[in-house]
């Protein structure tokens, strides 16, 4: 993600939070005591963990609901006021945007075209401009519910700009859009304020909100801070490392390091570890438990880096889940996951074309691509959820085809949406996906109240699981997944959307269970996570493209101009590569 550009060119506030408050009932306040300011001509990442209070503030700049202290200006109307006015004069695009999935991308530019009161006489030269805007011409006629996911954004995004606003507000629009699609997108918004629309950018993709002019920080209701995201990563300028050339599995020494009391964060970053240590720690006390050839030097602080010291730190390196996991052997000579030509037809489209790649034991392999690419065709056909058309694939040693409930019972499955029963309170999610997985007794028993206790269930245990919080429908999920110690763990899209410190506790269980043994396959659009796998098949039109290693990969498109790339760079470069040839 490139930074946005900046110009020492004075813009107006288009945004004025003044003391601003809100609370639905006895539960502590979604907002508390806000004061900020949002400019035009910029865009400004609006930056929070999960019920951070992101939402809620969109919704009070719209006028949708009313704030109960305080007073929020929006393009110098009053939102207790002047709503109507506001909600005439910006472009909305809300987290779960509306569009209709049985109407075609002009059907819903039309229908939106109504809502906005677009003048019939505009319409043709307003929808050619939106249409060249974003790229969707050719897609007119398609269904908006066969969309891709970035492509489903950008229609969201025409729709917000069908009358063009002084202020747009993005809630979290690049939540489970792959890279090149988010770069577009950023592209696109990007343009918008250089005609001197001011942006609002909601996000959980704190790339995104380095690349901002400015940044909210929201944690628990208050705002933490506000300024240029350059002056929150100085924060941490000095404290973060990079330790490489360590002996072992550097997922151990990485859960070892994250117990010190000097270490506040650290990732795994392809076969280094990356580390935020606090003010004053000697980071060379950390190489001991690395080895002798083990080297730990200076790199250079991230957004992110700072966003968790702010937040006091990660969890820890501890995984209960791990420590309850029995231990299965490392490496007995046969892989665990197993593609063998897989192919998947559906009538005259091939959605996957002989897919074939390896996984041994206690291996984390990730399945990446853009959306639509194939890898959640791929996905599916692995965990048995669709037969394919062509080739063979194998869990545990058993064929999908002909054992399928055999291999199903060796596998945990955590899908890409929320896939447990909304209705079901979550003990009773437990009780059932425990009974599907083949506990029975005082083993189910036993299980249920080991993972209700591991993944802080008992408060919420009779609570619908529609109504959880993301954070706590994602341990969840988790929970049912692995309640029957499967040995090998399929997550597809595991923290789409989630805050930074749950995923750190959620990886810290996955990297704790590949230590017992445990076999990972995982598709994400996150490329720090990408940089957590052990090897990586990127898929693009249906066929693996590149196969291996992160850090090999960053190296394949490394240039004299760009000796060093990031996991984004190595998806984007490979990808239009692979696409230029196609198209040769």
């Amino acid at each position: 993600m490139t930074s946005a550009a900046t110009s020492n060119a004075p813009r107006p506030d288009v945004i004025r939070l003044d003391g601003v408050a809100k609370q639905f009932g006895v539960a502590p306040p979604a907002l508390d005591s806000i004061t900020a300011t949002v400019r035009g001509g910029e865009i400004t990442g609006l930056v929070g963990p999960d019920g951070a209070g992101k939402t809620t503030l969109m919704r009070l700049m719209t006028g949708l609901m009313l704030p109960d202290a305080g007073t929020i200006e929006v393009l110098g109307h009053d939102t207790r006021t002047g709503a109507a006015r506001i909600q005439a004069e910006i472009g909305y695009m809300p987290q779960r945007f509306g569009l209709y999935e049985d109407l075609s991308v002009q059907e819903n530019l039309n229908l939106y075209a109504d809502l906005r009161g677009l003048a019939k006489s505009e319409r043709p030269a307003v929808f050619d401009d939106l249409l060249t805007f974003t790229d969707l011409r050719p897609f007119t006629a398609r269904l908006a519910g066969n969309l891709s996911g970035g492509m489903k954004q950008k229609l969201g995004l025409a729709c917000a700009l069908l009358k063009k606003p002084r202020l747009l507000l993005l809630d979290e629009p690049g939540v489970g859009v792959d890279p090149i699609s988010r770069r577009d997108l950023w592209k696109m918004v990007e343009a918008l304020t250089e005609e001197g629309v001011g942006v609002l950018w909601s996000t959980a993709y704190l790339d995104e909100a380095e690349a901002c002019h400015r940044a909210l920080l929201l944690n628990a209701g208050k705002l933490l801070f506000a300024g240029p995201p350059s002056a929150l990563t100085e924060r941490v300028a000095g404290r973060v490392f990079k330790l490489t050339g360590a002996a072992g599995r550097r997922r151990a020494i990485l859960a070892c390091a994250l117990e010190e009391e000097s270490v506040v964060d650290g990732v795994i970053q392809g076969e280094a570890i990356r580390l935020v240590v606090k003010r004053g720690a000697d980071p060379a006390t950390l190489r001991a438990q690395a080895g002798t050839e083990a080297r730990i030097a200076p790199t250079a602080p991230r957004f992110e880096d700072a966003f968790v010291d702010m937040l006091g730190g990660g969890p820890g390196g501890r995984s209960k889940l791990a420590e309850a996991t029995h231990a299965r052997p490392a490496d007995d000579g046969r892989p665990v996951i197993e593609a063998r030509g897989l192919t998947k037809k559906f009538g005259d489209f091939t959605a996957a074309t002989d897919i074939t790649f390896e996984v041994p034991r206690g291996e984390i392999f990730g399945l990446l691509g853009p959306n639509g690419a194939g890898k959640s065709t791929t996905f599916k056909m692995l965990c048995g959820l669709l037969k394919p058309t062509l080739g063979e694939g194998r869990v545990a040693g058993f064929d999908l085809r002909r054992d399928g409930a055999e291999a199903r019972n060796r596998l945990g499955y955590m899908a890409q949406k929320f896939s447990l029963y909304g209705d079901l309170s979550v003990a009773q999610n437990l009780a059932f996906f425990a009974g599907v997985y083949g506990l029975a007794g005082a083993l189910k028993r036993e299980r249920m109240a080991l993972m209700t206790e591991i993944f802080d269930l008992g408060p919420h245990a009779n609570l619908s699981s529609k109504d959880l919080p993301l954070g706590l429908k994602q341990r969840l999920a988790l929970a049912c997944a692995v309640m029957h110690e499967p040995e090998a763990l399929f997550l597809d899209e595991p923290t789409s959307g989630v805050d930074p410190i749950t995923r750190r506790e959620f990886w810290t269980h996955i990297n704790g269970l590949v230590e017992k043994g445990v076999t990972v396959l995982v598709t994400t659009h996150f490329m720090d996570e990408a940089e957590y796998c052990d090897r990586i098949s990127l898929i693009d039109r249906g066929r693996s493209i590149a196969l291996g290693t992160p850090d090999a990969l960053k190296a394949r498109v490394a240039t004299p101009d760009n000796p060093d790339p990031t996991m984004e760079d190595a998806f984007i470069s490979l990808v239009r590569s692979s696409s230029e040839r196609a198209a040769a």
